[in-house]
C-alpha cells in the first residue's frame, strides 16, 4: 500500500505591505506667481465687497436710525419731512425683475439647448458670439430702444393681456376700457411690464451663458445611451440634458434676477416715477430702488443723501443674497449632482 507523506512548507519571510510614497511638488517661480496673484485677486474682490457694504452702512446709519423698521413699510419718499421708505420702490423692483425673468427664462433655455444640442457645429460659434454680443450692448442703448421702438409695439400686448386676463389683479389697469378699441393707450405706457420686457433682453445673455456651459457638460455616454435605447432628440433632452442642467438653469435664472434687480438706466428711461403700492404691472408708472437713486441723487444732500444710501444698502443686501444663492446652484450643477439620467 502506498503511503502519502506531506512535507511541511518552511515558513518564509513575511512581506510587508507597501506604504504609499509621499509625493511632493516643488512649485517653480511661475507657479508661485500664479498662486499668489490668484489668492490676492480673490482677497481683493472680497475686500472691495466688504468695503462697499461698510460704506453704505455708515452713510445710511443716520437715515436708518431716524426711521427704524418703518423704512421698509413706508411708501412715500420725502426725506425733508422725515417720511420716506422703500416699500413702493422695492415692490416695483421685484415686479420688474419678475417680469424680466419670466420672459427671459424660456428664451434662455431654448437658446442654450439649441446651441448645444440642435445647431450644427459650424453654426455654434456664430450663435455664441451673437449671444455674447447682446451682453456687451450698453444698458442706455437698451433703454433708448425700448423707449422709442419697443414701447409702441408692447402696448398692444398690454392691451390684449388686460382685455382677456384683466380679472387677474396683476393684469388689471385702472381707467382702461378693454371693450373699446379706441381707448387711449397712455394708460399702458411707461409701465413695469414694458420695463421688464427691456430688462429681459439684457439678462437673457447672462442666463444663456450659464445654461449653455452646463448643458455642454452633459456626459456623452448618457446622450448616446438615450439614443441607443431609441429615444428621439427631444426625448434625450428631456430625460438627460434638462435633469443634468437643472442646477445650472436655477443658478442662471438667479444670476439674471440679480442683474435685473440692479438695472438702472434702462428702467429710468422707460418707467414713470410713482410712489405708491401698485401691483398692477400693466399700469403706467412705477419705480425701482436703482432708478430712485439715479433720479434723486443730483438733488440730494445731507439727510436726503443718507436716505438714498439706505435704499442702496437694502438693494445691495438683496442682490448679494441672490447672487450667492445662484453661485451655490451653479457650483452644484457643475459637479453633475443634479443629473438623474
Amino acid at each position: 500500500m502506498d503511503v502519502l507523506t506531506t512535507i511541511p512548507e518552511r515558513p518564509g519571510p513575511e512581506i510587508a505591505a507597501p506604504e504609499p510614497r509621499d509625493i511632493t511638488a516643488r512649485p517653480i517661480g511661475s507657479d508661485r506667481v500664479f498662486h499668489t496673484g490668484a489668492g490676492l485677486s480673490g482677497v481683493l474682490v472680497l475686500a472691495i465687497m466688504v468695503a462697499v457694504g461698510l460704506f453704505l452702512a455708515i452713510e445710511a446709519a443716520q437715515a436708518l436710525s431716524s426711521t427704524g423698521l418703518s423704512f421698509f413699510t413706508t411708501s412715500d419718499w420725502q426725506p425733508d419731512r422725515g417720511e420716506f421708505g422703500i416699500a413702493s420702490v422695492l415692490l416695483g423692483t421685484v415686479l420688474i425683475a419678475a417680469v424680466a425673468v419670466a420672459i427671459a427664462l424660456p428664451m434662455s433655455i431654448g437658446t442654450a439647448l439649441f446651441i448645444t444640442e440642435v445647431a450644427p457645429v459650424w453654426l455654434r460659434s456664430t450663435l455664441v458670439a451673437l449671444v455674447d454680443l447682446m451682453a456687451a450692448v450698453p444698458s442706455v442703448v437698451y433703454g433708448l430702444w425700448g423707449l422709442f421702438l419697443l414701447q409702441g409695439h408692447v402696448v398692444g400686448v398690454s392691451r390684449w393681456l388686460n382685455t382677456w386676463f384683466g380679472w387677474l389683479p396683476f393684469f388689471e389697469v385702472a381707467g382702461a376700457d378693454p371693450t373699446s378699441p379706441l381707448s387711449s393707450a397712455s394708460v399702458y405706457t411707461a409701465s413695469a411690464f414694458i420695463a421688464g420686457v427691456v430688462v429681459a433682453m439684457m439678462v437673457m445673455p447672462i442666463q444663456c451663458v450659464v445654461m449653455r456651459e452646463v448643458f455642454s457638460q452633459v456626459p456623452a455616454g448618457e446622450r448616446e445611451g438615450a439614443f441607443a435605447l431609441g429615444s428621439t432628440r427631444w426625448g434625450m433632452i428631456r430625460v438627460v440634458s434638462l435633469p443634468f442642467g437643472r442646477g445650472g438653469m436655477i443658478g442662471g435664472t438667479m444670476l439674471g434676477l440679480g442683474r435685473a434687480l440692479g438695472e438702472t438706466i434702462a428702467v429710468l428711461l422707460i418707467i414713470s416715477p410713482r410712489f405708491d403700492i401698485n401691483f398692477h404691472i400693466l399700469e403706467a408708472g412705477g419705480n425701482s430702488v436703482s432708478s430712485l437713486i439715479a433720479l434723486r441723487y443730483s438733488e440730494a444732500s445731507g439727510f436726503g443723501l443718507s436716505a438714498l444710501m439706505a435704499a442702496g444698502l437694502a438693494l445691495f443686501a438683496v442682490t448679494l443674497v441672490v447672487n450667492f444663492t445662484a453661485s451655490w446652484f451653479v457650483a452644484r450643477s457643475r459637479s453633475g449632482a443634479s443629473s438623474e439620467a
